[in-house]
């Protein structure tokens, strides 16, 4: 456990900067992979003006800058909270092998940063959303899907 301190540490140094830097809220994140760290973030809302800067969205995007490549399949990410529902998108989306946090959505939530409510619309259907979705019919939508499908050279993620 001794490790999983120290780069649980190294995600709480990067959110006590952003923290007494005003730089953004008590969040910070890092991506180890091969026992090296190849992505730090802490989060950067408010100084980027950036609904997306999350912490672990600020690490995830550095370590793919780092390794060259979207995959961190292998990879693990350490936080000094649970992640919200878009930082836990991205997690899978960058195949990330497994996550260690320490503040739950719950605390997150006692200090005001409510993330339960998207919990509970992603279980809805699109019409049910507090946020109006509605799905249009365009041809362009279906020659979009025909020409990836046959497409070569693409890149499958």
């Amino acid at each position: 456990m001794e490790v999983v301190d120290n780069y649980l540490n190294e995600a709480f140094n990067e959110a006590f900067y952003t923290v007494r830097n005003n730089v953004g809220g008590p969040f910070g994140a890092i991506v180890v992979m091969n026992g090296k760290v190849i992505g730090k973030g802490g989060n950067q809302v408010s100084s980027q003006n950036d609904p997306t800067a999350h912490a672990e969205i600020v690490a995830i995007r550095e370590a793919c800058r780092k390794i060259g490549n979207f995959d961190l399949t292998g990879a693990i990410l350490y936080a000094t909270c649970e992640p919200c529902p878009m930082c836990l998108s991205a997690i899978y989306w960058a195949n990330i092998q497994s996550v260690y946090y320490c503040s739950t959505r719950h605390d997150a939530a006692s200090i005001g940063f409510k993330d339960y409510h998207i919990y509970e619309e992603l279980n809805l259907l699109p019409e049910q959303r507090k946020i109006s979705f509605r799905q249009i019919d365009n041809p362009l939508a279906l020659e979009l899907f025909k020409e990836w499908t046959e497409k070569t050279d693409k890149t499958l993620y």
